[in-house]
């Protein structure tokens, strides 16, 4: 688990191509990986990934590798580029919950519809698939590229968000531009509501 606050802005250093899957590896940056092992999850850009391997440069952690399967590339964008990312360790029970609970499972891809700089703040505004469209919601909690945010309205299936100059700074949103594809979990709330609201309308069984 996470909490879409994020860490580290890393960057894909290499990808190894091996069959459909690729292996990443990625300059962890100011992310610190001494607390890290083999096996650890981190979020890449909001997919949660496991270490497979830990480089060292001069006796310190830098570096680590990730297999990402070809079932999270077909739901995933910005894994297979050699390009920064979103990086953030897993949730500790003792750690802080800054943003919303955040799996790490990507539910789809959206798109920069605009990105417009307000003076004091930006206004991003997305374009999710039409069949995420129904779990979005004013005021609710969304994760996008691994960072979560609060939305500030939709309209069918375009929703915007307010970033304040900190997120621009520490997080890759200063490199998204109109037309630039994103990764997007929803709340888990709306997935138990919408399994409930089923379960409650299914027949008994006789």
């Amino acid at each position: 688990m996470f909490t879409g606050i994020i860490q580290a802005v890393g960057h894909i250093d290499s990808i190894t191509t091996l069959g459909d899957d690729i292996k990443l590896q990625i300059n962890a940056q100011d992310l610190g990986l001494d607390d890290v092992a083999i096996g650890d999850s981190i979020a890449v850009n909001g997919a949660c990934l496991t270490a497979t391997q830990l480089l060292e440069t001069n006796g310190i952690k830098t570096h680590f590798t990730a297999h990402v399967s070809t079932e999270t590339l077909k739901v995933t964008t910005g894994l297979n580029q050699t390009k920064p990312v979103n990086l953030e360790k897993a949730l500790r029970l003792n750690d802080r919950l800054g943003g919303h609970l955040v799996s790490g499972h990507v539910d789809g891809i959206g798109i920069v519809v605009t990105f417009t700089d307000l003076g004091d703040c930006w206004t991003l505004a997305i374009e999710a698939p039409r069949a995420l469209s129904k779990y979005i919601a004013q005021k609710g909690s969304i994760c996008v590229n691994g960072v979560s945010l609060t939305v500030n309205s939709i309209n069918k299936n375009i929703f915007t968000m307010n970033i304040i100059p900190y997120t621009l700074r520490h997080t890759m949103f200063n490199q998204l531009r109109t037309g630039s594809q994103v990764n997007l979990e929803i709340d888990q709330i709306a997935r138990y509501v919408e399994r409930m609201t089923e379960w409650a309308n299914e027949p008994l069984d006789e």
